[in-house]
């Protein structure tokens, strides 16, 4: 009687096998999602509360549940971080230019990653502030106070901070259009240089260095960072709008390799759309970064004036340029830097 059972045998096997396989199935369909955002250094409050918003947004439209990480630093040092392999899903960096060299050394992601979301995948605005002791002791009203003699100044290091770029990049065209041309701002911005006692590698290392460390009589910031540096320490600092100032516009982006590698793509991209709903808007301007939609923008108004600002596009022909002419190996920061 035992040939009726050896036709079965296969059979059974490939039936465990079939269980085994739906088992997985589920396993995996059960698997959490997991992304990482690769930000720049003062942004670790605004994506807190953005984060746990998303969650809850991602869990009613799907029934999954996802857990967000966070990587912070300077921006240029995290652009390069994921340039080697860290494996961000999505990258909301200081400038466009991090980003760019993203796309250029190793394609992670595609080079019209701009053209994907509104306003140039820039969901929020900020600009450049001056952040002085409380009393403002030096009376610092201006970029040219900065450039005084005994004024100690503190700001990151561009090579590896996107927020120092634009900080940079917005004294040199305040002295371009004071003092009358290139030359005259290479010589200012050399000047302000001198007057630097460190250059930390990201704009929240030069905020504890100005406010924690007690160091510079004047810090160029970020403005929400102002703002936050007011909130904590307001019986010690203040801060100042100079007459000229830059608009800032950090933008954001899906990393393809990676998304694609993880299974992450459909996640990643409603993270990032989000951003530009009315409730991601409200917590942007709540985190004194300056929302796009016009709601949010009545709603914070008198927190976040009007400013005399311009772009990079207008002033310096855009970011590969900017990076090029300044930012480069022996570029005018080198230049300047170095003959301090």
């Amino acid at each position: 009687m035992s040939h009726t059972t050896s036709p079965r045998r296969p059979f059974l096997k490939l039936t465990f096998a079939a269980l085994l396989t739906s088992a997985a199935l589920g396993a995996w369909a059960q698997k959490p999602l997991e992304l990482l955002n690769v930000s720049y250094d003062p942004t670790r409050e605004l994506y807190s509360q953005y984060n746990a918003a998303f969650v809850k947004h991602w869990k009613a439209k799907t029934g999954q549940d996802v857990t967000i990480k966070q990587s912070h630093g300077g921006s240029g040092k995290q652009a390069r971080a994921v340039i080697d392999g860290l494996d961000a899903d999505v990258v909301t960096l200081a400038l466009a230019g991090d980003i760019d060299a993203i796309h250029k050394n190793g394609g992670w992601l595609h080079k019209d990653w701009q053209k994907r979301l509104p306003l140039a995948s820039s969901p929020y605005t900020s600009t450049i502030v001056l952040v002085v002791r409380q009393g403002n002791p030096k009376g610092i009203k201006d970029w040219d106070d900065l450039i005084k003699p005994g004024v100690k100044v503190i700001t990151p290091n561009p090579k590896t901070s996107g927020g120092a770029r634009w900080n940079y990049l917005a004294a040199w065209e305040f002295a371009k259009r004071k003092y009358g041309g290139q030359t005259q701002a290479k010589e200012f911005v050399a000047k302000l240089y001198a007057n630097v006692p460190v250059l930390d590698t990201g704009a929240r290392g030069s905020s504890i260095t100005f406010a924690q460390r007690n160091q510079g009589d004047v810090f160029i910031s970020w403005e929400n960072e102002a703002y936050l540096l007011e909130k904590e320490f307001g019986n010690k600092v203040d801060f100042v709008y100079p007459s000229l100032s830059v608009l800032a516009q950090p933008p954001v982006a899906l990393v393809d390799k990676n998304v694609d590698r993880k299974g992450t793509r459909a996640v990643a991209e409603e993270y990032l759309k989000f951003l530009y709903t009315e409730e991601a808007q409200d917590i942007i301007g709540k985190n004194f970064y300056r929302p796009t939609s016009l709601k949010a923008q009545a709603k914070y108004a008198n927190q976040l004036p009007k400013l005399n600002v311009f772009t990079i596009d207008q002033a310096f022909g855009g970011w590969e340029k900017a990076d090029k002419d300044h930012f480069a190996d022996g570029a005018s920061f080198d230049q300047i830097y170095t003959k301090k």
